[in-house]
């Protein structure tokens, strides 16, 4: 039986190795369409939320992945690699390799960060990564790990660059309402971003048209600079914007400061032309909107 026939048979078993944020969102959005999902997470304090959203939880690193791999149609990497790699791949190559031919889709969060520092310059995913951070370096090399299998064994996977994620219970308003929310101003500071929705939304149209060894960027149509956002966020709550403050003299930690240390515009034209995805949140201030609407929703309930 080919491929095609298996993926029209029905949903299948997914299994998603680090079921954080954006994993979960993914897994509860598959379970509700009849898929069994796997998610597997380094903390037992997470188990709770893993399991409300109709997803198996599984601690991992701990309990061994290679029968959840050996039987999955799909499989879908979240966790962050570390110095020495992939851990997905330190931990089973050999079980991925010998399942290559039975896996029908392999997805691979990346970080749009592998691309370094374009001095708000656009880029594509034929530009040459040039990672300026440790992250970025990090992820680049897990890609590589990642395409190799497919090159050398067939593992059918898909490489998705993702930019700055937000939704629901991730955005800035929480901290506005705090009175905590900082305006940093770094002129010609750009980026883009992705609504939480939007990357569910991708995965699930790889998945419906898949290409190996295919890269794509999840970013939205309007990269931003960071302080602009605050500034839309606060009137959407009709609080006044957080005072401006130079990048150059704010006091800010060290990690607070590299999130400032690269500006780039990303296109995502092959998302939309290839994996025919329309944006349902082309831009931030349409995802804020939608996320003040699902609060007050929630609140509602």
């Amino acid at each position: 039986m080919t491929q095609e026939m298996e993926r029209e048979k029905g949903p299948g078993t997914l299994l998603i190795v680090g079921c954080g944020y954006t994993g979960t969102a993914f897994g509860r959005e598959m379970a509700r369409a009849g898929w069994e999902v796997i998610g597997t997470t380094r903390e037992a304090s997470r188990i709770g939320a893993i399991a409300k959203a109709d997803i198996t939880p599984l601690l991992w690193p701990g309990a061994p992945l290679a029968p959840v791999i050996d039987r999955a149609s799909h499989l879908l990497m979240a966790a962050p690699p570390g110095p020495s790699g992939d851990p997905l791949i330190a931990a089973d190559r050999d079980c991925l390799v010998a399942r290559a031919d039975r896996l029908d889709w392999v997805g691979y969060l990346s970080t749009t960060a592998v691309y370094g520092d374009r001095q708000g310059g656009w880029v594509d995913e034929e530009t040459p990564p040039a990672p300026s951070s440790e992250r970025g370096r990090w992820r680049l090399r897990a890609e590589k790990e990642w395409l190799e299998l497919h090159r050398r064994h067939g593992l059918p996977v898909h490489i998705f660059r993702l930019a700055g994620i937000y939704g629901p219970g991730r955005g800035p308003f929480a901290k506005i309402r705090r009175g905590t929310a900082r305006r940093i101003v770094k002129p010609g500071q750009v980026f883009g971003r992705i609504h939480v929705d939007d990357i569910v939304a991708a995965l699930k149209a790889s998945i419906t048209r898949p290409h190996p060894g295919r890269i794509y960027n999840l970013t939205d149509d309007l990269p931003a600079p960071p302080d602009e956002v605050i500034a839309h966020a606060a009137s959407l709550l009709g609080l006044p914007p957080p005072p401006a403050e130079s990048f150059e003299t704010a006091e800010m930690s060290p990690m607070a400061r590299s999130f400032y240390g690269e500006s780039k515009r990303v296109s995502n034209r092959r998302l939309k032309e290839e994996l025919g995805v329309t944006l349902r949140h082309p831009d931030y201030r349409s995802g804020l909107a939608a996320i003040l609407e699902a609060e007050a929703a929630a609140g509602d309930g």
